[in-house]
């Protein structure tokens, strides 16, 4: 963000990048993933919330692990990245 007293913030334009309703469906699932990891007494600061099945939809507790950013954002995400051949 540019330290210039004249910049002014377009937050329409802002809103347009995570507004969409599916966005936000996909955000409020990963947010109840973290919560419930989170509750259970899990440390989840610093790291991400993984899906075991590869399906973010499902956030029973016995789907979920913690995995550092790198190992969980290191794989291409397709629909046949970490499914066994």
């Amino acid at each position: 963000m540019p330290s210039s007293k004249s910049y002014k913030r377009d937050y329409k334009q802002e809103g347009k990048y995570h507004a969409t309703a599916d966005q936000k469906k996909k955000r409020a699932s990963r947010n109840a993933a973290r919560a419930k990891l989170k509750k259970a007494g899990v440390a989840v600061a610093g790291k991400d919330v993984d899906h075991k099945n590869g399906n973010a939809k499902d956030n029973k507790k016995s789907n979920l692990r913690v995995q550092s950013k790198a190992k969980n954002r290191s794989f291409p995400r397709t629909k046949t990245a970490g499914k066994k051949k």
